[in-house]
């Protein structure tokens, strides 16, 4: 039970944008930009980010949401995606990717974890500047997204199937609020 009343039967941070929905707004806009606007990184390797960085953080909405979003840019493979979440240095992924989510992975612990040599390793993959940078944005956001939605205690369902459901949608329209788009974490 969420520790703030909220709309009954409303999952995860969408129940939080009801209660605040001017909040909403500029939320759902940085969620949009950085994992469905136009980017070189596919929406797919960012929908990952932010599975892995809310698995790192245990936020289980968070992670199970993003995961599933993911999968849906990535052919359905949930398979893939579950072993990029569970270790994504034994992952069959591009080495950029892989060096993208190490990078997360130290802004996940604290935005000093990131040194130099992480950097370096993106770029020697390929990153570029605003990979590197979407990349610590998309960490950085997500450690926010997934402390509010676990501090206030957001309903976490556990149907598989109403996340794929709602992932379909936010994998097509992207996080603009409203019936059609999702919201940042759907």
């Amino acid at each position: 039970m969420a520790h703030i009343t909220v709309p009954p039967g409303v999952p995860g941070i969408r129940s939080l944008f009801a209660v605040r929905p001017e909040a909403a707004v500029p939320l759902s806009a940085l969620a949009d930009l950085l994992l469905h606007g136009p980017n070189s990184l596919s929406p797919g390797d960012r929908e990952l980010i932010a599975a892995y960085v809310s698995a790192l953080n245990d936020c289980t909405f968070c992670q199970t949401s993003h995961a599933a979003i993911a999968a849906c840019h990535l052919d359905d493979d949930e398979t893939l995606v579950a072993s990029v979440v569970r270790d994504p240095e034994a992952a069959p992924i591009a080495g950029k990717l892989k060096a993208l989510l190490a990078l997360a992975a130290c802004v996940q612990q604290s935005g000093r974890a990131v040194r130099d040599d992480h950097v370096a390793r993106a770029r020697a993959e390929g990153a570029t500047d605003l990979e590197i940078h979407d990349t610590v944005l998309i960490a950085a956001a997500f450690c926010m997204f997934n402390r509010y939605v676990d501090g206030l205690a957001a309903w976490t369902p556990t149907d598989a199937a109403g996340y794929r459901e709602r992932a379909r949608l936010v994998a097509a329209h992207g996080y603009s609020p409203g019936p059609a788009g999702g919201t940042a974490s759907t």
